[in-house]
């Protein structure tokens, strides 16, 4: 079965978890021959790898089509079986069903993200109506359908293991996307389903031209004041592969903060390049996604409505963890009645410091707030964060600190291999062997920056794991690291170091899947448990053997010093108000705007006023503290798969909290630990019940929320 016609979610870590809704149409033209299309057959390399020198753009669109056209035939002769229906020749068939389709999309739709080239982007103009087009005609094939309820409504009861969840699983795909509703409704659902495809992907295809052309444009060295020379030779390197209109520039990353602004010592440098950033894509700058944006909420708002649900956010809480809106606001409110006087706290302080050298007057704005952070840092911790970076070389920090803490915990080894292509020169790939030898998956990482790559870091796959079809997990991370000059090693922040444990995290929750079936296995999961296991992989990397082992002097592999690292270790909460309340602005502004009706949503010219309407309502309204990411540069909730959903990085930080403090007591580092949370968890994948699964691995019977404003410092 199709992965994206299942509606599976590609995650993410830091960044947006990508969701691609993908169906198709008919093949009106003449197929290219299989044989001159490398697309069309499986791969030679091992394991199916794909074979990048052999795949060219003009491949997709036809390769799409063709596989499209045998996945209908398949469908077709599971409808024509004049035998009852049956789980063998009704679920399974279908489940066998869309090989090549799955095969094909999961290359083209990670070049999309990744490496989106004028060609690819040509090919995913024309791919993505044929891939609705199809979605809508399988998801509401009404004699197909009937199939499926017989099974379900006859044999799920009687099903066993992953049987039984793969027909619960199919079943409610169906009834979710409006197989149970009446001729007109369904109508409707398919002409919704058809425009919001062709949304998402326009919000997609503008939100990095717009990031692209917000790029803060330096002429004169003198303004970098505060950068170290590595930093001002990325701002050359960056302005020379973007066309060089003037010798430097600081290029926009996705967040609304940039960190660059805790070293810019130009005030007026910093204004210009935060307020780049917030208004990337609002219409200041010509670049406005807001049409976009209330068109696609109005239409989700209208899929609820037509489903019988009071907003989006109830029709697409329904099968994750939380359940529903209600329990959503709770776990939130909660957080921010906490958040609020620490946020009030860390402010004052901030502002009180800056006045100290710039006068009684001054009145500290959001641009500053890195910057004087980072000085109050420096001093009262005596800290800053460019001295560690030459601790963090990204090579070591990924083979002697991500691999390594994978070997310690899972036994996992990773070997580099060169015979393998890929999309670009800058990827690496590994095999993953087991600790009995056993070749377990195929690991690529691709992680700086470029202009055909959009923002954020995330993994995805080329194939999941599945024991039906013998294919091991084929895996990916995508980040985006500022490429160090030729010739010079590129060093990460610490910030960049978890995220590269954090991407890893879901790495291994599709490297370690066990399961049988593709549609259930690795990062099949709901929202707010599949940023579980990448958050808590995030805990390895302050381990201290693990930490001892990766931060080593990039010049003299000398271990980081122990007071320089007790030093950074302690700063790591230091003004964490801030990162609580930019996450808490994100998720309640996207929880407002899909818990509006249809007629409730404000017109493109009211979009930004209905943001702040919002956030004042639960009292986040904070113009020191903005959203992570405000509404007109929102990928995870209008480019990606997190509408209504974006507390789940929140709401999983909880789970990851209660799963490290689990390896801390029982131990780390030990096999045994490691062991039981792959056998537990990772290796579940979406077969059984996401609640038991995480408590048969704690023993809690529930999620226990104290230790998340704890580990936060608050």
């Amino acid at each position: 079965m199709n992965n994206y016609l299942k509606r599976t979610v590609m995650t993410a870590g830091l960044a947006c978890a990508v969701f691609l809704v993908c169906a198709a149409t008919g093949n009106k033209k003449k197929a290219q021959p299989i044989n001159q299309n490398s697309l069309m057959k499986p791969s030679s390399l091992p394991f199916g790898a794909p074979d990048f020198t052999k795949i060219k753009g003009k491949h997709y669109v036809p390769a799409v089509r063709a596989a499209i056209a045998q996945q209908r035939a398949e469908i077709q002769r599971i409808v024509n079986n004049k035998q009852k229906p049956t789980f063998e020749n009704t679920i399974l068939a279908y489940e066998k069903s869309g090989r090549m389709l799955d095969r094909v999309t999961s290359i083209l739709f990670c070049l999309t993200s990744a490496h989106k080239t004028p060609e690819i982007e040509a090919a995913e103009k024309v791919v993505i109506p044929l891939l609705t087009d199809f979605e809508n005609e399988v998801k509401f094939n009404q004699k197909f359908f009937q199939r499926i309820k017989y099974v379900y409504d006859h044999q799920y009861k009687t099903l066993k293991g992953e049987d039984k969840k793969l027909t619960e699983v199919v079943y409610k795909s169906f009834v979710n996307a409006g197989a149970l509703l009446p001729k007109a409704k369904m109508e409707r659902m398919q002409a919704i389903n058809k425009r919001m495809a062709a949304l998402r992907q326009e919000f997609s295809t503008m939100l990095p031209k717009a990031s692209a052309a917000s790029t803060v444009w330096v002429n004169d060295v003198k303004e970098l004041a505060g950068l170290s020379e590595a930093g001002i030779a990325q701002c050359k390197k960056d302005a020379e592969s973007r066309g060089g209109k003037a010798p430097y520039c600081i290029v926009i990353t996705n967040t609304t903060q940039q960190p660059i602004l805790a070293n810019l010592e130009n005030r007026s440098l910093r204004k210009r390049v935060f307020e780049a950033s917030v208004h990337r894509a609002d219409g200041t700058s010509g670049n406005n996604t807001f049409p976009v944006i209330v068109e696609m909420a109005k239409l989700r708002a209208e899929q609820a409505e037509l489903m019988g649900y009071k907003n989006y956010a109830s029709y697409s809480l329904d099968n994750t963890m939380a359940k529903n809106t209600e329990n959503v606001y709770n776990f939130l409110h909660s957080l921010i009645k906490a958040y609020q006087p620490k946020a009030a706290e860390e402010t004052k302080a901030i502002e009180d410091y800056a006045k100290k050298t710039q006068g009684v007057d001054f009145k500290l704005e959001p641009y500053d707030r890195f910057f004087y952070s980072a000085k109050m840092k420096k001093e009262q911790l005596n800290f800053s964060e460019d001295e560690v970076k030459p601790y963090f070389n990204i090579d070591t920090v990924l083979v002697k600190g991500v691999f390594y803490a994978a070997n310690r915990a899972y036994g996992l080894t990773f070997k580099e291999r060169k015979d393998l292509p890929t999309y670009h020169p800058d990827m690496k790939v590994y095999d993953v062997i087991d600790a009995n030898g056993k070749q377990l998956a195929l690991f690529y990482c691709d992680y700086f920056r470029r202009p055909t790559k959009r923002g954020g870091a995330w993994m995805s796959s080329f194939a999941k794991q599945s024991g039906l079809r013998k294919q091991i997990p084929i895996i990916y991370n995508v980040c985006n690291y500022a490429k160090a000059p030729d010739g010079q090693p590129t060093l990460v922040t610490w910030d960049e170091v978890t995220t590269m444990f954090h991407e890893f995290g879901h790495a291994l929750h599709g490297m370690l899947s066990n399961c049988q079936y593709n549609t259930l296995s690795g990062t099949a999961v709901s929202r707010d448990f599949v940023e579980m296991p990448s958050q808590f992989n995030e805990s390895f990397a302050n381990i201290p053997e693990v930490f001892n082992n990766y931060a080593k002097h990039y010049k003299t592999n000398a271990p980081m010093p122990n007071d320089l690292k007790e030093k950074m270790l302690n700063s790591l909460n230091f003004h964490s108000a801030y990162a609580l309340g930019e996450n808490l602005a994100a998720t309640c502004a996207d929880m407002a705007w899909h818990t509006l009706s249809a007629t409730e949503i404000p017109t493109a010219d009211k979009a930004k006023d209905f943001e702040a309407t919002a956030l004042k309502a639960v009292g986040l309204h904070n113009h020191q503290i903005p959203p992570r990411y405000s509404t007109s540069y929102f990928n995870h909730v209008w480019g990606g798969g997190y509408a209504a959903g974006y507390y789940s990085y929140l709401w999983a930080e909880v789970l990851a909290v209660n799963v490290a403090d689990y390896f801390a007591t029982h131990g780390a580092l030990t096999r045994k630990v490691g062991n039981d949370f792959r056998t537990k968890v990772l290796s579940q994948g979406n077969t059984k019940d996401l609640l038991s699964i995480f408590s048969d691995f704690t023993g809690l019977k529930a999620p226990n929320a104290e230790g998340l404003l704890k580990a936060r410092g608050l």
